[in-house]
């Protein structure tokens, strides 16, 4: 059995860790971090755990957890991991961090846009973007993953495929994506609220949001060289869930024609074909969020927009699953030698 830890095991992502955990046949959780529940039970905190979790929440102490355990999950804030990763605990049990701590290869970047000093860029180089359906072979062999965001693994795997064949011009992508409010976390903000959220739509982070620099960097690595992007998030009144529309100009080939849909669905394909959490839909069906709400699916469609020679891309995903804890999952399974989809076969609820 692989000993796991979560550190961060009362916030949403953190909650999800467990519930998935629970469930996965050769996992069994040894540590429930938690800052703000120390001593307190698990099952006190979230009630859906009542008799199945008895431990009560412990503190963040990463060189004793990572002496009792195998894999670290960090569902931390910004900054955490960052402070008090060290080669003791990298030598003692792998970590996954869903931070964006490790994401951004460019520290001046990193520090740009999360506004914070980066406290050991030393490991920066080692750490694996664990974004599995891309760099599935350099997961298996890391000790260090750092887990994509909810927003960036819609936005890049929605577009990859036609940014890596070259059939759309990323400098003209346009990500108009909206989130559920789980994605902001579990601490209480007054913009988070029922009467602020319900009955509303609205953008933020409007040419600030910090996924930005990872989606252009990723896709950048797809495109073979430096990209920009537009991005702008939108608060959706909704639990879970986050919908990706993309706009970009297609490149003319050769002979002055566009890419046709036949070509654009080829490509599709053939990327995700053999992909189990990658559903590429029937022509005409737009993803939507609720039919892959609590799994670990990522649903991808596309229209192209001929008067124009524009397409239009779509991704739909829970956050909390394929954009957070499930794909945290996904990456452990990977880097210890297990069937990729192990705990992780779940189907999407609904209603």
């Amino acid at each position: 059995m692989i000993r796991a830890g979560i550190i961060g095991a009362t916030g949403y992502a953190g909650a999800e860790l467990v519930r998935l955990l629970l469930r996965h046949p050769e996992v069994e959780i040894r540590w429930f971090g938690s800052r703000s529940y120390i001593d307190k039970k698990y099952a006190s905190v979230y009630q859906n755990m009542f008799t199945l979790v008895e431990d009560v929440c412990k503190a963040d102490d990463l060189e004793e957890l990572a002496r009792q355990v195998d894999v670290i999950f960090t569902a931390t804030p910004q900054g955490f991991l960052g402070s008090i990763l060290n080669m003791n605990i990298l030598g003692e049990a792998k970590v996954v961090d869903l931070s964006a701590d490790y994401r951004i290869k460019d520290v001046a970047v990193y520090e740009k846009w999360y506004q914070i000093q980066h406290k050991s860029p030393q490991f920066i180089p080692e750490a694996v973007y664990g974004l599995c359906e891309v760099n599935r072979e350099a997961v298996r062999t890391a000790r260090l993953v750092a887990n994509p965001g909810c927003y960036t693994t819609c936005s890049i795997l929605t577009a990859y495929p036609l940014v890596k064949e070259g059939l759309i011009d990323p400098d003209t992508l346009i990500i108009d994506a909206k989130s559920g409010t789980s994605g902001a976390g579990r601490g209480a903000k007054v913009n988070n609220l029922f009467c602020e959220v319900n009955e509303n739509m609205k953008a933020y982070g409007v040419t600030t949001h910090r996924h930005t620099p990872e989606i252009e960097e990723q896709l950048g690595y797809a495109a073979g060289r430096q990209i920009t992007v537009t991005f702008t998030p939108h608060l959706a009144p909704m639990n879970r869930g986050i919908l990706a529309t993309e706009y970009a100009s297609l490149v003319r080939r050769p002979d002055g024609t566009y890419p046709t849909r036949e070509d654009v669905r080829e490509v599709y394909e053939r990327y995700y074909h053999e992909e189990y959490f990658v559903r590429v839909l029937e022509d005409g069906v737009c993803p939507e969020t609720r039919w892959v709400e609590g799994s670990n699916f990522l649903d991808v469609n596309f229209v192209i927009e001929e008067r124009t020679g524009r397409i239009i891309m779509m991704g739909a995903l829970d956050n909390l699953v394929k954009g957070a804890a499930g794909q945290a999952v996904q990456n452990m399974n990977l880097m210890f030698g297990l069937q990729e989809n192990m705990g992780l076969e779940l189907v999407p609820v609904f209603p």
